[in-house]
């Protein structure tokens, strides 16, 4: 339940870093970048059963 809730709000602040935003142009992919590499070690941990 908790990896569920966890990988769902990972996902939105992954969508909202997204450098499509006329302030966030200037990021890059460093903000998403970061939100989705910890997107794929909660799947993993999720998928192993550790969370």
């Amino acid at each position: 339940m908790l990896g569920t809730i966890l990988i769902v709000v990972l996902l939105l602040l992954l969508l909202g870093a997204w450098p499509s935003w006329p302030h966030s142009r200037g990021w890059g992919y460093y903000p998403s970048g970061t939100l989705g590499l910890v997107l794929v070690i909660v799947l993993v941990l999720a998928l192993l059963g550790r969370i």
